[in-house]
């Protein structure tokens, strides 16, 4: 059982990387803004004094595991997830509000019943355990229904931190796309989730939607074994986060458009269509919940023409949280964007190390996820094309995970070309593993 400590609140910071420096007539001024919160303890092994067990405890949260019929299949499936969602009660911090689901067509409170959440302890944890052992499989998936529960739950604790784990081995039969995109809307600001596909016959684009929507993080686990080292690990990160809700806050002085706003580290996730507006010339991008970790982001902005030797500030990026009344807790971090006109052509044509490793690591995502796609629908020299560039990206910016990955799908005749010819025969683990795993992305060596 672990008992962890309460980290201290961390501290924002916001980097900016960029070249200022734009030619006669240029309009376009794109940043990398890395956002830095210290001091949480998730990673930096800070020690504090013991959060308070109770209601006050700061945190809920919410195990969603899949118990359609498909998880007897075979039979160490179900035994594996009992056994991943105990590991992951057993991490749960002494007062943090707590509930199991079974999912099915419906939605089951496994532990502890009655529309309420349980409040962690050594007593709380071993009655959950108990009851996970009760579970067994039978019935469909729909995973709206997973989720909606999960929200009236977590809603139902007076809490900054809420947090749900998903996992499934199947795909969403039970309901249309319609009704899950409607349950991902209905949540989606009320609390994070993490997504994991067991086994390969899940739809892996069902389960990155959710992170997505959600703000977490989506991941394959191919060999059930290996479920309760990373619910372990996905429980431990969800106790380290002090503050949620934070957006990243960008504003725009008049005449300035902003083009697009997507994270791009660790993960590349587009925020651009996730803005709400937020006074004069700003808006808000969701960020989820944070503890002690760093995070790339890549702002786009198009500027008014300006003339040699003019400067301007192209945007202001802040960090906020949003507060019930409507307004906003800054979190005393920002960093500046600028605009300068040169006739300096070295200065105005240099493209940022970061800004041009980050275009590379985004374009690697989405030609990995065209490749696919085009190898299912059976275009084999588009498939050949797409992969053979996600090669060449993948080696040129240092992403070797991603090469890895990549080199089970395609045998590599040049990486520095992008020469590849596709498998005859690719395993269903490695081809949903590349899916999965497309958009995360390597840091930049700064």
């Amino acid at each position: 059982m672990a008992n962890f400590s309460k980290p201290s609140v961390p501290r924002f910071s916001v980097d900016v990387y960029q070249n200022e420096y734009l030619p006669e007539g240029g309009r376009e001024v794109n940043a990398i803004v890395t956002v830095t919160s210290t001091g949480g303890g998730t990673l930096a092994g800070a020690t504090a004094a013991p959060r308070p067990a109770g209601p006050d405890a700061g945190a809920a949260v919410a195990l969603m595991v899949d118990c359609s019929g498909s998880m007897d299949y075979p039979p160490t499936k179900m035994r594996n997830a009992r056994d991943a969602t105990a590991a992951a009660v057993d991490t749960l911090r002494d007062g943090v509000h707590f509930a199991v689901i079974g999912g099915t067509h419906v939605a089951k409170e496994v532990y502890p019943g009655g529309g309420r959440l349980a409040v962690a302890d050594a007593g709380t944890r071993e009655q959950a355990k108990q009851a996970l052992r009760r579970l067994s499989a039978g019935g469909g998936t729909a995973i709206g229904t997973w989720l909606r529960l999960a929200d009236r739950l977590l809603s139902s604790a007076d809490v900054a931190i809420r947090h749900g784990i998903l996992l499934t081995d199947g795909r969403n039969e039970h309901e249309s796309p319609e009704d899950l995109k409607a349950a991902l809307d209905a949540c989606a600001g009320r609390f994070t989730c993490d997504a994991r596909g067991v086994g390969t016959d899940w739809e892996v684009k069902e389960v990155t939607s959710i992170a997505s929507a959600l703000l977490g993080t989506a991941d394959i686990v191919a060999d059930p074994a290996g479920l309760a080292a990373d619910f372990t690990r996905m429980m431990e990160t969800a106790m380290g986060k002090e503050v949620a809700d934070v957006a990243l806050r960008v504003w725009t002085p008049v005449g300035t458009t902003i083009k697009f706003v997507k994270q791009v580290a660790p993960t590349v996730e587009e925020l651009t269509g996730r803005r709400t507006e937020a006074g004069p010339r700003a808006g808000d991008y969701p960020t989820g919940s944070w503890g002690d970790e760093s995070r790339d982001y890549h702002v786009c902005v198009e500027v008014p023409a300006a003339g040699l030797g003019q400067e301007m500030l192209a945007a202001r990026v802040s960090l906020v949280v949003p507060q019930p009344d409507g307004s906003a807790q800054n979190l005393g971090a920002q960093g500046l964007v600028r605009a300068v006109w040169t006739d300096d052509m070295t200065a105005s044509t240099s493209i940022n190390p970061q800004v041009a490793h980050y275009t590379g690591q985004a374009e690697l995502a989405q030609a990995i996820q065209e490749g696919l796609d085009l190898r299912k629908a059976g275009d084999i020299d588009g498939a050949t094309a797409k992969l053979g560039r996600a090669v060449q990206l993948a080696g040129a910016s240092g992403n070797a995970d991603t090469a890895k990955l990549l080199a089970k799908v395609v045998d590599v005749v040049d990486a520095a070309t992008g020469t590849v010819r596709l498998k005859a025969k690719v395993a269903e683990a490695d081809e949903t593993t590349l899916e999965t795993r497309s958009t995360k992305t390597v840091r930049v060596k700064k």
